[in-house]
């Protein structure tokens, strides 16, 4: 099995790094390989709204200048996902929303790609901001119908230095919780699939408000 994460950071070894790589470290005790990419280095166009990816049918973006549709493939072949996030401005990092909208609104329309993987997310934060910056991480996994492993505390770890998060018992411990829960839970899935089946993916109702 296999964890592909995306650290929406610039800093290659950053508190958001630490954080995901000590979820990686009990992935990988697990037996489950890992791998992380650096996604806030890299120049994403945000999503348009063109819809081309509805009228393709590719699952792919109709942009073709960046690595979004190679990550998407990523994500496809991959049994799980980590999403990890600096917070700015209480917010998620703009080149890590702009690559989240497109891949995961191609996932969407293109049969559900994303469905029944197993995805957390995390966020690393000086002060204060962590929360809401995980709630939007988490509205995409939710969106996706993945399945979403939880710690014993919200996902967020404090630290402004490179790697002062380390320092931070109570958000060490989190990432070590939620990557032992995310790896329980990736081997009760593939242990189960053979017993129990996936429910077929339903047909999106779309409801507007107004006429």
């Amino acid at each position: 099995m296999k964890v592909i994460g995306f650290n929406g950071s610039s800093r290659k070894k950053g508190n958001t790094a630490c954080s995901m790589n000590i979820v990686f470290d009990q992935l990988e005790k697990a037996g489950i390989e890992t791998e992380m990419i650096l996604v806030g280095k890299e120049k994403i166009q945000g999503c348009v709204a063109c819809h081309g990816c509805v009228k393709n049918q590719d699952e792919a973006c109709a942009f073709k200048d960046d690595p979004v549709n190679e990550w998407i493939q990523k994500i496809k072949e991959a049994d799980g996902v980590l999403l990890g996030s600096p917070v700015h401005f209480s917010g998620v990092a703009g080149t890590m929303k702009s690559f989240l909208d497109r891949a995961f609104f191609v996932a969407s329309v293109n049969g559900g790609l994303f469905r029944q993987k197993v995805g957390a997310t995390v966020a690393a934060v000086r002060r204060s901001g962590g929360i809401s910056t995980l709630e939007t991480l988490n509205h995409y996994i939710n969106y996706s119908e993945m399945v979403m492993p939880s710690s014993n505390y919200w996902n967020v770890a404090h630290g402004l230095t490179p790697g002062q998060m380390e320092e931070d018992a109570e958000g060490k411990q989190i990432m070590e919780v939620l990557g032992q829960n995310m790896a329980w839970i990736m081997k009760i899935i593939a242990h189960g699939k053979e017993q129990i089946p996936a429910p077929a993916p339903a047909r999106k109702i779309m409801t507007n408000f107004i006429r």
